[in-house]
């Protein structure tokens, strides 16, 4: 799933090398977390949020069958 998260991200953004996904547990719920360069957090968040939501919406439709809740988190 990290690794999904990451190539959506990357091809959003201009500086890739800033790119970096983390993963945290809690409990039944893992959390990823995406680091990306300041200029780029827009891109990756979108007008009104719907690129996140839609990177959401992906990780949650893929982790329905895993019986695991993914978290999408997105920070500068």
């Amino acid at each position: 799933m990290e690794q999904l998260v990451e190539y959506i991200v990357k091809s959003l953004v201009d500086d890739k090398d800033a790119v970096k996904i983390t993963t945290e547990r809690e409990g039944s719920e893992i959390n990823i977390i995406v680091n990306v360069a300041e200029n780029d957090i827009g891109k990756v968040i979108g007008k009104n949020g719907r690129i996140a939501q839609s990177i959401r919406a992906i990780v949650k439709s893929i982790s329905a069958k895993e019986k695991i809740r993914y978290n999408v988190k997105i920070n500068k």
